[in-house]
Formats: structure tokens, sequence, C-alpha cells
């Protein structure tokens, strides 16, 4: 897999698909503890027809290195990647953190962004006084706890258990660093108050059994961004891999100007 050295890691990412293809590069981010895997389904579909592009963020995955201490960072990585490719304007898609991240890259480049699609994430994180405390108390456990916990509950009831195994296994590889500091990345992201300011037409997707990011909370994204397109699919918080066919099924509508 190529890779792209920048700012002390090695980002591995994949760029597939015709360059002259129908319409402008599609760009997946994926989530915390995730890799560039996730969008698999996703690679296989699009790239058929256009450019795909899709990296594994530092620390995750196949690429290395750690320090970063906030969505924006990790947003300057995407951005270095898209630049070393000589792409100036792209579909920005980005799953929970991955999300954050594309909001982020938006927000500040609005010129370059064609359409946004942010899937199972959010712009802010608001927490009940009791799920706070024990999100607090969660990050005292076992490292490997911990990461499993998350990833447990990220699936809809009746997903399979040896495929969650198998998730587990991948996030736990993730150096602790990364894990948690992200982790506190994420609590302190906040972009809600500015989301009036994206103006491309963008798509929300939701798992209706998200216990991680819940409905709830994207549905806040949407009063804030009232131009923005809704879709809630009978899954969890990992929606890319629990319905591959139907997310990129809705992908292919918006991406077509449908109604999705």
């Amino acid at each position: 897999m190529p890779q792209l050295e920048v700012a002390g890691a090695s980002l591995t990412y994949d760029d597939e698909g015709p360059r002259d293809g129908d319409g402008v590069p599609l760009v997946f981010v994926h989530g915390w503890t995730a890799n560039r895997h996730r969008w698999d389904h996703q690679l296989a579909h699009f790239s058929e027809k256009r450019r795909v592009i899709r990296l594994d963020l530092r620390g995750h995955g196949e690429s290395t290195g750690a320090g970063v201490r906030t969505i924006a960072e990790l947003a300057d990585d995407v951005l270095a990647l898209l630049d070393h490719l000589e792409v100036e304007r792209f579909v920005l898609v980005g799953h929970s953190m991955g999300g954050m991240i594309s909001q982020t890259v938006a927000l500040a480049h609005p010129d370059r962004v064609e359409r946004l699609v942010l899937v199972n994430s959010i712009s802010r994180m608001t927490y009940s006084r009791g799920r706070g405390l024990l999100m607090a108390v969660s990050t005292r456990v076992p490292f490997k706890l911990f990461v499993a916990a998350n990833i447990q509950r990220a699936f809809a009831p009746g997903y399979p258990r040896e495929e969650i195994r198998a998730y587990i296994r991948a996030s736990s590889a993730t150096p602790r660093e990364v894990v948690m500091t992200l982790y506190g990345a994420m609590r302190a992201f906040d972009v809600l108050d500015r989301l009036g300011e994206i103006r491309v037409p963008t798509l929300l997707v939701h798992g209706y059994h998200d216990i991680q990011l819940p409905v709830s909370q994207m549905l806040r994204m949407a009063k804030a961004c009232p131009d923005a397109e809704v879709r809630i699919l009978d899954a969890g918080h990992e929606l890319p891999v629990e319905k591959p066919a139907e997310l990129t099924a809705t992908l292919d509508r918006f991406l077509t100007g449908a109604r999705v």
C-alpha cells in the first residue's frame, strides 16, 4: 500500500478508480480505533466509475504516528494527503470521529468540499450527568476492557459475536496513547454552532440503534443545518459494516442528486 510521510507519521492509504471518472474524487475517513477497511464495500462499488481515496488515520490500522491532540490535527493529515495527491475538490464521507474530521475540513476549506456525508457522527457530544460519570469511570478500567466495552456496544443487537470479537481485536491494536488522547479530543469537539456555515449539499446518515452517538444528537445537527438530508437506517453505530449495501445505495442516490 502507498504511504505518505507527514508530520511525524506514516499514513497508509488507497487511491483507486479512474482519474477521469464520474465526478470529483470520493474521500472516506474512518472513525476512532477503526481503519480504512471499514469502507471496503464502498471502495469496491464506487471505484468502478470514479476515483476513491481512503486512509488509515495516524496511529490506526497500518499507519504509524501519535502525538495528535485535536480533531483539527487529524484534519490536517487528511488535507496533507489530498494535497500530495493533487486533489483540489472532493466529496468527503466521514464515519463517527471521521465525521468530526470531515466537518472540520468543510468549515476550514468550503471551496474544496463539493458534498459532505456524515455517518453516525455528531457536532457536539452531550451527556446526562449519569452517562458522563459512567464515561469518566470507564477510562479507569484496564485498557483492553475499555476498548472492548466501547466496541461491543457500537453494534446493534443481533450482530454476529465472532465478527464483533474481530473488530475488538483490531481496535485493541491501536496504541493506548492514540486511543485515549483521541477519546478526549472527541469529547472536546464542538462545532454545532457553526454548522450553518456549511453551504454544500450535506447528508446525515445514522443508525437507529446507535447508543454511542444517539440519533437525538444527530437530529440537533439537522436542526442546525436545515438544508441537510437525513436518513436513518436499521443499524447501530457501525453502519458501514452493519449495513454496507444500504449505506452504499444511500450514498449513490445522494451523489447523483436524487433524494435519499
